[in-house]
Protein backbone atom coordinates (compact mmCIF):
# COMPACT_ATOMS: atom_id res chain seq x y z
CA UNK A 1 0.00 0.00 0.00
CA UNK A 2 1.35 3.44 -0.72
CA UNK A 3 1.49 6.85 1.10
CA UNK A 4 4.09 6.38 3.18
CA UNK A 5 1.89 4.89 6.61
CA UNK A 6 5.15 5.09 8.44
CA UNK A 7 4.30 8.75 8.95
CA UNK A 8 1.12 7.23 10.00
CA UNK A 9 1.49 4.75 12.96
CA UNK A 10 3.53 4.98 15.67
CA UNK A 11 6.91 4.88 15.68
CA UNK A 12 8.38 3.93 18.77
CA UNK A 13 12.13 3.93 18.21
CA UNK A 14 12.02 7.12 16.94
CA UNK A 15 9.87 9.10 19.54
CA UNK A 16 12.27 11.27 21.72
CA UNK A 17 11.22 9.72 24.30
CA UNK A 18 8.29 7.47 25.37
CA UNK A 19 8.22 9.27 28.40
CA UNK A 20 7.17 12.67 26.88
CA UNK A 21 3.94 14.35 27.96
CA UNK A 22 1.05 14.45 24.88
CA UNK A 23 1.82 17.57 24.23
CA UNK A 24 5.44 17.15 23.69
CA UNK A 25 4.86 14.03 21.49
CA UNK A 26 2.13 16.16 18.94
CA UNK A 27 4.92 18.50 18.77
CA UNK A 28 7.72 16.05 17.70
CA UNK A 29 4.60 14.87 15.34
CA UNK A 30 4.11 18.15 14.22
CA UNK A 31 8.07 19.14 13.42
CA UNK A 32 8.91 15.57 11.88
CA UNK A 33 8.31 15.12 8.27
CA UNK A 34 5.43 13.69 6.17
CA UNK A 35 1.97 13.89 6.31
CA UNK A 36 0.42 12.47 9.52
CA UNK A 37 -2.52 10.26 9.37
CA UNK A 38 -5.43 9.54 11.95
CA UNK A 39 -9.11 8.26 12.73
CA UNK A 40 -11.47 10.56 14.69
CA UNK A 41 -12.95 9.00 17.94
CA UNK A 42 -15.93 10.04 20.35
CA UNK A 43 -15.53 7.93 23.61
CA UNK A 44 -13.06 6.57 25.49
CA UNK A 45 -13.01 2.99 24.23
CA UNK A 46 -12.53 4.28 20.58
CA UNK A 47 -9.55 6.50 21.69
CA UNK A 48 -8.00 3.04 23.37
CA UNK A 49 -8.47 0.98 20.15
CA UNK A 50 -6.86 4.03 17.85
CA UNK A 51 -4.39 3.68 20.50
CA UNK A 52 -3.78 0.12 20.44
CA UNK A 53 -3.90 0.29 16.60
CA UNK A 54 -0.48 1.60 16.95
CA UNK A 55 -1.29 5.49 16.08
CA UNK A 56 0.74 7.96 17.63
CA UNK A 57 -2.81 9.97 17.81
CA UNK A 58 -6.46 10.51 17.72
CA UNK A 59 -9.01 13.15 16.95
CA UNK A 60 -12.13 13.78 18.72
CA UNK A 61 -14.96 14.32 16.39
CA UNK A 62 -17.43 16.82 17.36
CA UNK A 63 -20.50 15.22 14.85
CA UNK A 64 -19.65 11.73 16.21
CA UNK A 65 -19.51 13.11 19.82
CA UNK A 66 -23.64 14.23 18.63
CA UNK A 67 -24.20 11.45 17.12
CA UNK A 68 -23.47 9.09 20.04
CA UNK A 69 -23.87 11.00 22.92
CA UNK A 70 -27.67 12.93 22.16
CA UNK A 71 -28.62 10.68 18.50
CA UNK A 72 -28.18 14.22 16.89
CA UNK A 73 -27.23 16.08 13.90
CA UNK A 74 -24.03 18.25 14.84
CA UNK A 75 -25.54 21.34 14.38
CA UNK A 76 -25.71 23.07 17.83
CA UNK A 77 -27.19 21.12 19.81
CA UNK A 78 -24.32 19.65 22.07
CA UNK A 79 -23.26 21.66 24.53
CA UNK A 80 -20.17 22.73 26.07
CA UNK A 81 -20.23 20.83 29.19
CA UNK A 82 -21.14 17.84 27.09
CA UNK A 83 -18.25 18.24 25.05
CA UNK A 84 -15.55 19.27 27.66
CA UNK A 85 -16.93 15.94 29.38
CA UNK A 86 -16.48 13.61 26.79
CA UNK A 87 -12.81 15.08 25.85
CA UNK A 88 -11.97 14.54 29.77
CA UNK A 89 -12.53 10.95 29.46
CA UNK A 90 -10.85 10.48 26.02
CA UNK A 91 -8.07 11.94 27.19
CA UNK A 92 -7.70 10.00 30.34
CA UNK A 93 -8.03 7.02 28.47
CA UNK A 94 -4.63 7.11 26.33
CA UNK A 95 -1.10 8.77 26.80
CA UNK A 96 -1.05 9.62 22.89
CA UNK A 97 -2.06 13.29 21.94
CA UNK A 98 -5.60 13.76 21.05
CA UNK A 99 -6.22 16.52 18.89
CA UNK A 100 -9.88 18.05 20.37
CA UNK A 101 -12.75 19.35 18.14
CA UNK A 102 -14.15 22.96 19.65
CA UNK A 103 -16.15 22.91 22.19
CA UNK A 104 -18.10 26.14 22.26
CA UNK A 105 -20.87 26.75 20.21
CA UNK A 106 -19.93 23.08 18.64
CA UNK A 107 -21.54 22.58 14.86
CA UNK A 108 -19.72 21.09 11.93
CA UNK A 109 -18.61 23.43 9.12
CA UNK A 110 -19.78 21.39 6.32
CA UNK A 111 -23.68 21.04 7.55
CA UNK A 112 -26.13 24.24 6.12
CA UNK A 113 -27.02 27.16 7.91
CA UNK A 114 -23.56 27.67 9.95
CA UNK A 115 -22.58 30.88 12.01
CA UNK A 116 -19.82 32.15 13.05
CA UNK A 117 -18.67 35.37 15.46
CA UNK A 118 -17.15 38.15 14.36
CA UNK A 119 -13.19 38.56 13.49
CA UNK A 120 -13.11 40.32 16.90
CA UNK A 121 -14.13 37.65 18.96
CA UNK A 122 -12.32 34.51 17.19
CA UNK A 123 -8.92 36.33 17.83
CA UNK A 124 -9.72 37.35 20.67
CA UNK A 125 -10.16 33.72 21.52
CA UNK A 126 -7.19 32.04 20.07
CA UNK A 127 -5.88 35.23 22.00
CA UNK A 128 -7.02 33.93 25.11
CA UNK A 129 -5.85 30.89 24.98
CA UNK A 130 -3.00 31.35 24.16
CA UNK A 131 -2.25 33.63 27.24
CA UNK A 132 -4.09 31.26 29.67
CA UNK A 133 -1.19 28.66 28.08
CA UNK A 134 1.40 31.10 29.14
CA UNK A 135 -0.18 31.69 32.89
CA UNK A 136 -0.46 27.93 33.52
CA UNK A 137 2.88 26.74 32.53
CA UNK A 138 1.39 23.98 29.91
CA UNK A 139 2.84 23.42 26.90
CA UNK A 140 -0.66 22.93 25.20
CA UNK A 141 -1.32 22.93 21.03
CA UNK A 142 -3.52 25.30 20.30
CA UNK A 143 -5.23 24.69 16.71
CA UNK A 144 -7.44 27.67 15.37
CA UNK A 145 -9.99 26.17 13.29
CA UNK A 146 -12.69 28.42 11.33
CA UNK A 147 -16.05 27.44 10.02
CA UNK A 148 -16.05 30.72 7.78
CA UNK A 149 -15.12 28.89 4.69
CA UNK A 150 -19.08 27.34 4.28
CA UNK A 151 -20.81 30.63 6.85
CA UNK A 152 -19.26 33.18 4.99
CA UNK A 153 -16.35 32.80 2.21
CA UNK A 154 -13.06 31.72 1.32
CA UNK A 155 -11.43 35.42 1.31
CA UNK A 156 -12.85 35.66 4.92
CA UNK A 157 -11.55 32.20 5.80
CA UNK A 158 -8.14 33.13 4.46
CA UNK A 159 -8.14 36.26 6.63
CA UNK A 160 -9.05 34.46 9.80
CA UNK A 161 -6.36 31.82 9.50
CA UNK A 162 -3.82 34.49 9.05
CA UNK A 163 -4.93 36.43 12.12
CA UNK A 164 -4.35 33.33 13.88
CA UNK A 165 -1.15 32.89 12.80
CA UNK A 166 -0.10 36.44 13.73
CA UNK A 167 -2.00 35.58 17.20
CA UNK A 168 0.92 32.86 17.86
CA UNK A 169 -2.01 29.68 16.94
CA UNK A 170 0.33 26.41 16.39
CA UNK A 171 -1.90 24.91 13.69
CA UNK A 172 -3.95 26.03 11.02
CA UNK A 173 -7.53 24.31 10.25
CA UNK A 174 -10.65 25.85 7.65
CA UNK A 175 -13.44 23.18 8.01
CA UNK A 176 -14.84 22.56 4.35
CA UNK A 177 -12.54 23.69 2.15
CA UNK A 178 -13.98 23.44 -1.22
CA UNK A 179 -11.54 22.62 -4.03
CA UNK A 180 -7.77 21.96 -4.80
CA UNK A 181 -7.76 25.33 -5.51
CA UNK A 182 -8.93 26.52 -2.10
CA UNK A 183 -6.66 23.96 -0.45
CA UNK A 184 -3.63 24.89 -2.16
CA UNK A 185 -4.29 28.99 -1.54
CA UNK A 186 -5.00 27.74 1.86
CA UNK A 187 -1.26 25.81 2.97
CA UNK A 188 0.34 28.93 1.11
CA UNK A 189 -0.32 31.36 3.57
CA UNK A 190 2.42 31.28 6.70
CA UNK A 191 4.01 28.36 4.75
CA UNK A 192 6.03 27.17 7.96
CA UNK A 193 2.77 26.55 10.13
CA UNK A 194 0.79 23.57 10.10
CA UNK A 195 -2.27 22.84 8.40
CA UNK A 196 -4.61 20.28 9.20
CA UNK A 197 -7.76 19.10 6.88
CA UNK A 198 -10.59 16.17 7.38
CA UNK A 199 -10.84 14.40 4.59
CA UNK A 200 -13.69 12.45 3.62
CA UNK A 201 -13.76 9.66 1.55
CA UNK A 202 -16.79 9.06 -0.97
CA UNK A 203 -18.46 5.77 -0.26
CA UNK A 204 -18.14 4.35 -3.72
CA UNK A 205 -16.86 0.98 -4.57
CA UNK A 206 -14.57 1.94 -7.82
CA UNK A 207 -12.89 4.68 -5.43
CA UNK A 208 -10.64 2.12 -3.60
CA UNK A 209 -9.06 0.64 -6.66
CA UNK A 210 -8.56 4.16 -8.64
CA UNK A 211 -7.68 6.57 -5.50
CA UNK A 212 -8.00 4.61 -2.05
CA UNK A 213 -5.53 1.84 -2.87
CA UNK A 214 -4.45 1.05 -6.20
CA UNK A 215 -3.93 -2.74 -6.97
CA UNK A 216 -5.59 -3.39 -3.94
CA UNK A 217 -6.73 -7.12 -5.32
CA UNK A 218 -3.85 -8.27 -6.72
CA UNK A 219 -2.13 -6.54 -3.55
CA UNK A 220 -5.25 -8.37 -1.39
CA UNK A 221 -4.17 -12.40 -3.46
CA UNK A 222 -0.53 -11.61 -2.71
CA UNK A 223 -1.42 -11.90 1.01
CA UNK A 224 -3.36 -14.99 0.15
CA UNK A 225 -0.80 -16.82 -2.14
CA UNK A 226 -1.03 -20.52 -2.07
CA UNK A 227 -4.54 -20.28 0.37
CA UNK A 228 -6.94 -19.57 -1.45
CA UNK A 229 -7.94 -17.47 -4.83
CA UNK A 230 -9.39 -14.72 -4.77
CA UNK A 231 -12.41 -15.48 -6.96
CA UNK A 232 -14.61 -12.07 -8.49
CA UNK A 233 -17.39 -13.43 -5.51
CA UNK A 234 -14.61 -12.87 -2.78
CA UNK A 235 -13.19 -10.25 -3.92
CA UNK A 236 -16.89 -8.13 -4.05
CA UNK A 237 -17.48 -9.27 -0.19
CA UNK A 238 -14.03 -7.63 0.64
CA UNK A 239 -14.97 -4.87 -1.99
CA UNK A 240 -18.00 -4.41 0.04
CA UNK A 241 -16.55 -4.85 3.02
CA UNK A 242 -13.58 -1.55 2.46
CA UNK A 243 -16.34 0.80 0.97
CA UNK A 244 -18.55 0.63 4.26
CA UNK A 245 -15.32 1.57 6.11
CA UNK A 246 -14.29 5.18 4.43
CA UNK A 247 -16.45 8.26 4.48
CA UNK A 248 -19.20 9.43 3.04
CA UNK A 249 -19.58 13.13 3.00
CA UNK A 250 -18.40 16.11 2.81
CA UNK A 251 -17.36 19.51 0.96
CA UNK A 252 -13.39 18.85 0.68
CA UNK A 253 -12.02 17.06 -2.53
CA UNK A 254 -11.43 13.47 -2.04
CA UNK A 255 -7.57 13.60 -2.49
CA UNK A 256 -4.83 10.72 -1.68
CA UNK A 257 -2.34 10.94 1.14
CA UNK A 258 0.65 11.56 -0.95
CA UNK A 259 -1.50 14.88 -2.91
CA UNK A 260 -2.45 16.10 0.43
CA UNK A 261 1.25 16.30 1.35
CA UNK A 262 2.22 17.69 -1.45
CA UNK A 263 -0.59 20.62 -1.19
CA UNK A 264 1.21 21.47 2.03
CA UNK A 265 -0.32 19.48 4.62
CA UNK A 266 0.98 18.21 7.86
CA UNK A 267 -2.09 16.46 9.69
CA UNK A 268 -4.74 14.81 7.93
CA UNK A 269 -7.98 13.66 10.11
CA UNK A 270 -10.71 11.08 9.05
CA UNK A 271 -13.64 12.01 11.15
CA UNK A 272 -16.58 9.56 10.39
CA UNK A 273 -14.72 6.00 9.82
CA UNK A 274 -14.93 5.25 13.16
CA UNK A 275 -18.99 6.58 13.69
CA UNK A 276 -19.99 5.02 10.38
CA UNK A 277 -18.41 1.60 10.83
CA UNK A 278 -20.14 1.58 14.59
CA UNK A 279 -23.10 2.38 12.73
CA UNK A 280 -22.82 -0.50 10.36
CA UNK A 281 -22.40 -3.32 13.00
CA UNK A 282 -24.87 -1.93 15.37
CA UNK A 283 -27.40 -2.47 12.45
CA UNK A 284 -26.41 -6.10 11.42
CA UNK A 285 -26.16 -7.40 15.09
CA UNK A 286 -29.87 -5.61 15.59
CA UNK A 287 -31.30 -7.30 12.65
CA UNK A 288 -29.90 -10.25 13.13
CA UNK A 289 -31.04 -10.75 16.64
CA UNK A 290 -34.41 -9.31 15.18
CA UNK A 291 -34.12 -12.34 12.63
CA UNK A 292 -33.45 -14.60 14.93
CA UNK A 293 -36.09 -13.86 17.44
CA UNK A 294 -38.71 -13.71 14.34
CA UNK A 295 -37.18 -17.31 13.53
CA UNK A 296 -37.52 -18.86 17.27
CA UNK A 297 -40.81 -17.80 17.30
CA UNK A 298 -41.55 -19.47 14.15
CA UNK A 299 -40.44 -22.76 15.53
CA UNK A 300 -42.58 -22.64 18.83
Amino acid sequence: MRWGLKTTLARSGERKSQGDSPSKALRWILESSGIHQGPACYDALGAKLVENAGFEFCFTSGFSVSAARLGLPDVGLISYGEMVDQGHQITQAVSIPVIGDEVSAKACGHTLGRKVVSREEVVMRIKVAIDARKESGSDIIIVARTNSRQAMSFDESLWRSRAFADAGADVLFIDALASKEEMNAFCEICPLLPKMVHHFFYNLLSHIETVVWPGARSQFQQLLVGTIEVSDTLWNIVYGILANMLEGWGKTPILNPNELGEIGFKIVSYPLSLIRVSIRAMQVNIFSLFFLILVYACLI
